[in-house]
């Protein structure tokens, strides 16, 4: 055969693959209203960046008629190629092809471009849309489950891995998104779930359709399983490239700095901050964008546990991690879901390299026999762990309330923060004036002839020496006071200062997260 035969042998042999499961499946695939892998491939990834390994591997499987499929790609595309000017590794599972199925080829190529990922020291990218495990290839096919399993977690705080679920993701299969850092959901188009509608009727007699048992919405607002929802691929593939952009390569890396950027287009200087009644709630996101570069906050999870606000913005270029009390949502107490949503960013930020700025308004824990029977005390002592297990620095801003046990854990300087600021509306106590009012001085309001005035009056002494900053301060627990309009310019100074942190620790295998 001449070399000419040979290359267009190559070449036919290479257009057959890229077309996938062919025309009636790929046709098929867009009209569910889905896009197909490679287009996928091509909108997320710079422009003709993508550089493609792993074409031509076949499946070997020989049982149930396996032996005569071709199966091109053997269901996934593999490779390399640039978000945002930077190497990113990735796969695409292409459902047009045996519906995605994971056998252990499929599962290699996976396994490959992970460790090709790892050694580079470069994101990877996963686009999960896969009927499930190839049951013609039976026990290979767990093996592939477990194999991308382990590398998920060696991999683990070494790259940022992000999940992409574009289509069904069912039964072992949830479990590599699990693992990764942030998993993305499009609105009418995303399934997790580990038994699916029919198998929980048969089962237990339940009925729930797909959408409402594992749905993007169910996922983004309920569970938690979920940190991005968009309502279309498009609009998710833009929020992976925007949350690249705060991250570094790898853990070895600092964060990208932009060197050009803007002040605050809202800034805190003429602002009403905070509301003048002490027990009116307020938008936290207003202060945090008064704040940040341009006021842009990427929010991560917004739709689960609203009471607790994290997400990523730049302080003069640098990235910054927030984590915020949200008083417009159970007055930004601390409960089960809030301490996991903000403990798992606060790791992730930390094994990135990521400094952590903290705004505290908070009058505590969420009292109730739910939240003490659905175990706050082992979720909230996650809070606790994760920020005295941080080594990157931490900044703390305490804004109003800040009471009891939720005062310690939202990065007090008791649990390692480098600088703690207040504001003269800070509030730093035990618990609220009244209830400590009630407790306190509860025989001399009992005993009063006026008994509401006295109650009045010791709310107001009990408020006038301890729910103010002033006393913390005196004890060393707060670094400084500043007015709410000059934030900024402290933290700058503070970040600034904190680029050559050095953080002491035990010599030891690893802690035990109280999980």
């Amino acid at each position: 055969m001449t070399i000419k035969k040979k290359i267009n042998e190559f070449l036919s042999r290479a257009s057959r693959l890229v077309k996938g499961g062919g025309e009636v499946s790929v046709q098929k695939q867009m009209k569910s209203g889905k896009l197909n892998a490679r287009e996928r491939i091509d909108i997320i990834l710079d422009q003709d960046t993508f550089f493609e390994t792993d074409l031509f591997v076949e499946h070997t499987a020989k049982d149930f008629g396996m032996e005569s499929q071709k199966l091109a790609g053997d269901g996934v595309i593999t490779g390399f190629g640039k978000v945002g000017g930077r190497a990113v590794a990735l796969f695409a599972q292409d459902f047009t092809v045996a519906g995605g199925s994971l056998g252990k080829a499929h599962a290699g190529k996976i396994t490959k471009i992970m460790d090709s990922a790892g050694d580079m020291g470069i994101p990877l990218i996963g686009i999960n849309d896969s009927g499930g495990a190839r049951i013609q290839e039976g026990v290979d096919s767990l093996c592939g489950y477990g194999d991308i399993f382990y590398r998920n977690t060696q991999l683990s705080g070494v790259i940022p891995q992000v999940s992409l679920i574009l289509g069904p993701c069912a039964g072992g299969a949830v479990y590599s998104p699990a693992l990764t850092d942030f998993v993305f959901v499009v609105d009418k188009i995303s399934n997790m779930f580990i038994t699916g509608p029919q198998v929980i009727k048969s089962v237990i007699g339940e009925e729930i359709d797909a959408e409402r048992l594992g749905g993007a919405v169910t996922h983004a607002a309920l569970t938690g399983n979920a940190h991005f929802y968009a309502k279309t691929e498009a609009e998710a593939f833009e929020q992976i490239r925007g949350l690249l952009s705060f991250l570094p390569s790898n853990c070895t890396e600092m964060p990208p700095v932009q060197d050009e950027f803007r002040s605050p287009s809202k800034p805190l200087e003429g602002q009403d901050v905070l509301p003048n009644d002490r027990k009116k709630s307020y938008d936290v996101k207003d202060i945090i964008k008064g704040i940040l570069d341009s006021s842009y906050f990427f929010e991560v999870q917004e739709h689960f546990a609203r009471n607790i606000i994290v997400g990523f913005g730049r302080i003069c270029g640098r990235s910054v991690g927030i984590i915020a009390n949200q008083p417009m949502v159970l007055a930004g107490v601390l409960d089960v879901n809030a301490s996991d949503k903000a403990s798992r960013f606060i790791r992730f930020c930390d094994a990135f390299n990521i400094p952590l700025v903290t705004f505290v308004d908070t009058p505590g824990y969420l009292p109730g026999i739910d939240q003490e029977h659905s175990g706050i005390i082992r979720h909230g002592a996650k809070l606790l762990y994760a920020y005295s297990e941080a080594t990157v620095p931490k900044f703390t801003v305490v804004m109003r309330k800040a009471y009891g046990g939720a005062y310690i854990a939202m990065c007090s300087r008791h649990l390692g923060a480098n600088m703690v600021i207040a504001w003269p509306t800070a509030e730093i106590a035990v618990m609220g004036s009244e209830g400590a009012a009630n407790i306190i001085f509860k025989r001399e309001i009992a005993n009063s002839h006026e008994p509401e005035k006295t109650r009045l009056e010791k709310v107001k002494e009990y408020e006038e020496k301890f729910a103010n900053p002033y006393v913390a301060a005196s004890r060393g627990y707060v670094d400084m006071i500043i007015e709410p309009h000059k934030t900024r310019d402290a933290l700058i100074k503070a970040l600034e200062l904190a680029k050559t942190r050095r953080a002491p620790q035990y010599m030891k295998r690893h802690g035990n997260l109280p999980l």
